[in-house]
């Protein structure tokens, strides 16, 4: 999911932002609730929407200035800002994906996956997998040595992964909910993977990055628009009629496969004071520069403390 906004002044005063998203994701539909809604104009906000190729295009065009604000995780914010790049984060989403296997498979924990052919999303240094690879190794088990992996793009795996090419899976959640309706079952969820390796709750990986100076200047657009967004995934929680709709433009048939997208996505919501989730930030940001070394986290062994953005006029967790 890919967010890039520019903040400008738009009509009749409204401070003008421009987000490019991603035709797919959670991002989308709440975009479109923004505007049906009119939780754009009630905040002050002039909207301009238009789509982006990548995530990386969205951080090129961040780094470059060309952009505001991008959705990223608080791990490239952190090496960015040890490069000397004042950037910030703000929790967008708690939702992470999980193990899948099979339903009749007779994997039923990290152990039964030596030797065994895993499809991993993303590459090497996709966090989950790290954060995989590090709980198993508490057990004695080196899945990069023990198990035959493959790498690839979460729509290419899924596919595998529904031909029975591989024998298990880690992908993203919304890729899950659509194997889990498929006959396949979760092992291990992210989330229980997270607490595992120590942190206290579910934590945002994936946030809003934007400038210090410009949070500076902006703090009232960034919290009016913090809250609109809020609000946005609020109705979407509790909105049947909005699923009904997002089910008919993601081509959704299935009853439970949208009853599952609808469960997942509200329970990414991040509720937690982001004092929280920066402590559990800081955890996991060990984990990884233990597990994967200079070559994710760069030269810094711990998060950088001023990470996480402190907005007085951004939504109260809850």
């Amino acid at each position: 999911m890919l967010l890039i906004v520019v903040f400008g002044t738009g009509a009749h005063g409204a401070e003008r932002l421009r987000l490019a998203v991603q035709k797919t994701g959670t991002f989308a539909w709440e975009l479109d609730v923004l505007r049906e809604r009119g939780l754009d104009k009630g905040a002050g906000l002039d909207l301009e929407v238009s789509e982006v190729a990548s995530p990386e295009a969205a951080k090129i065009a961040l780094l470059g200035g060309s952009a505001d604000i991008i959705l990223s995780d608080w791990l490239w914010v952190s090496r960015q800002r040890d490069l000397g790049r004042r950037l910030v984060f703000w929790p967008y989403s708690t939702a992470l994906g999980a193990l899948m296997v099979p339903a009749a498979s007779p994997i039923r924990g990290l152990e039964d996956l030596r030797g065994k052919k895993i499809a991993v999303a993303g590459g090497p240094l996709d966090k989950s997998w790290l954060l995989l690879q590090a709980l198993a190794r508490q057990s004695g088990i080196d899945l990069a040595r023990d198990a035959t992996v493959i790498y690839g793009a979460p729509p290419l795996l899924y596919q595998k992964t529904l031909a029975r090419e591989t024998e298990a899976t880690l992908n993203y959640w919304n890729f899950c909910v659509a194997l889990e309706v498929r006959g396949f079952r979760r092992i291990l969820g992210m989330d229980e993977v997270e607490k595992r390796l120590g942190a206290m709750g579910p934590a945002a990986m994936v946030g809003y990055v934007f400038d210090e100076d410009f949070a500076k200047a902006h703090a009232g657009a960034l919290g009016r628009f913090f809250n609109a967004a809020r609000k946005a995934k609020e109705i979407l929680t509790n909105s049947r009629e909005e699923w009904q709709e997002i089910a008919s433009r993601a081509g959704i048939a299935s009853e439970t496969e949208l009853a599952l997208y609808r469960e997942n996505y509200a329970g990414g919501i991040p509720r937690r004071p982001v004092a929280e989730e920066a402590a559990d930030a800081r955890i996991l940001y060990r984990v990884l520069a233990k597990t994967a070394g200079p070559a994710l986290v760069g030269r810094s062994q711990e998060l950088d403390e001023d990470v996480f953005y402190q907005n007085p006029g951004a939504p109260a967790e809850r």
